[in-house]
């Protein structure tokens, strides 16, 4: 009696979708290389069907394009030139994918502000003394936050000169600056892990409960589903 052939099963790598840019990898490459199990599927390179997705990963960058924002704009030439309109009508499109999946999103500076907008949210289009050199490698501004926060930090990095106004939909507030208010942290309510950080977590130690956080997610999501047959 002929015997069955034996079926192979695949587990296939959990893949992170972000758009990256070059001057930026480096200081997300030790976070990738230590989950080198997560492939980064990064569309600054090349084309990446967020369907296939596990996770989004939103970074920092210039302005967004004016063509996105959902409101008024009384003085164009606070928006900084260097906007990159391609980039993002890609992260628009990635973000209405991944909730729409139930993806771990997690969305830092720009990425947040983008996060917010994409939900109905309006920006405060510049503002004063959150963009010192001081402020973007050093963990010197303080926040409030609520105690029911996941993550929670007394201090940041954060360094930017546009600021969230009006919440998106479903957004509530995590944390806050505590000199001037400017939100610092958002997270997606009644949503498995949807967190926007103004600051810059990739730039310090202290923010590794974060990272591993997400890239759990991210691994979490993919094991989730069923491995491929062959």
């Amino acid at each position: 009696m002929a015997q069955a052939p034996l079926q192979r099963t695949f587990a296939a790598m959990p893949k992170l979708a972000t758009w990256l840019r070059e001057k930026d990898e480096k200081w997300f490459q030790p976070f990738f290389a230590k989950h080198s199990e997560i492939e980064i599927c990064n569309a600054c390179k090349g084309e990446v069907v967020i369907a296939e997705a596990d996770g989004l990963l939103l970074t920092g960058g210039s302005d967004i394009a004016p063509e996105f924002l959902k409101q008024p704009i009384p003085n164009p030439s606070v928006l900084e030139q260097d906007v990159d309109f391609v980039r993002d009508r890609w992260e628009f499109a990635a973000v209405d994918a991944a909730l729409a999946r139930g993806l771990p999103v997690l969305a830092i500076c720009k990425g947040m502000q983008l996060l917010n907008v994409a939900l109905g949210g309006t920006l405060k289009l510049d503002i004063p003394g959150h963009k010192l050199p001081e402020q973007k490698d050093n963990d010197i501004q303080p926040l409030r936050f609520e105690t029911k926060a996941a993550h929670r930090f007394e201090k940041v990095n954060s360094s930017h000169h546009q600021a969230i106004d009006t919440l998106g939909r479903g957004f509530e507030i995590e944390s806050w600056c505590a000199t001037d208010d400017i939100v610092e942290q958002i997270r997606l309510r009644n949503y498995p892990f949807a967190l926007g950080v103004q600051y810059h977590p990739e730039r310090g130690k202290i923010y590794d409960s974060l990272f591993e956080d997400f890239f759990d997610r991210v691994s979490r999501n993919r094991r989730s589903k069923p491995a491929r047959s062959a």
